[in-house]
């Protein structure tokens, strides 16, 4: 085994080691209203599902290159609302291309015209072709070094009709393929490939 330490004498390869081994990652397309109206969204990876009473989520959103927050987390900060919209493999190349850094105030869904919807519990809208979408109010925002992490109540969900039972009142997994993250700067993975194992009683 190889041993790394990330704190002191391996911190500047801490975010490459990490995005490496925590895979694959969940992504968050997050859409926001900026200060004039217009719609943000950019994706994150650091983001998760971390309970259900409230149903929570986690989103890490970093700075940008100069120290200054990301669009997204001034947004945030600002209204104190957000929409986080699941990714399918046809709506991933444009996804990716949202991630570019572009002007405060600039508009992706505009940009790559980008069709939303709207929402019913905030204000910023979802994105129409996303797979799934959750509204969310921001519960609190923590700063832990150079780590934002956003915390959101999820308000109402939003989900394709072919990916949900409604006698089960559960996802269909066989039928909803959301896209991964992995590690290095453009790895993705598809998750067709599930597979079952019974939990103990």
């Amino acid at each position: 085994m190889i041993e790394l330490d990330l704190l002191n004498v391996d911190a500047e390869v801490a975010y490459a080691i990490l995005a490496g081994l925590v895979t694959p990652r969940p992504i968050a397309w997050v859409t926001t209203l900026n200060e004039d109206g217009g719609v943000n969204a950019a994706p994150f990876s650091f983001f998760n599902v971390f309970g259900a009473e409230p149903p929570l989520v986690i989103i890490g959103a970093g700075d940008r290159e100069d120290g200054s927050p990301k669009d997204t987390a001034r947004n945030i900060r600002r209204t104190g609302e957000f929409v986080v919209n699941l990714v399918d493999e046809g709506l991933a190349e444009a996804m990716v291309r949202t991630a570019a850094a572009l002007p405060y105030g600039a508009s992706e869904t505009e940009r790559e015209k980008l069709a939303t919807a709207p929402s019913r519990a905030v204000g910023p809208p979802r994105i129409k072709a996303a797979p799934a979408a959750l509204e969310c109010n921001v519960h609190s925002i923590q700063q832990i070094g150079e780590n934002r992490l956003i915390l959101g109540i999820v308000h109402r969900v939003h989900i394709r009709r072919a990916f949900y039972d409604g006698k089960r009142q559960r996802i269909r997994g066989e039928k909803f393929h959301p896209i991964g993250r992995m590690g290095g700067r453009d790895g993705y993975c598809r998750t067709e490939g599930v597979f079952e194992i019974k939990r103990p009683e």
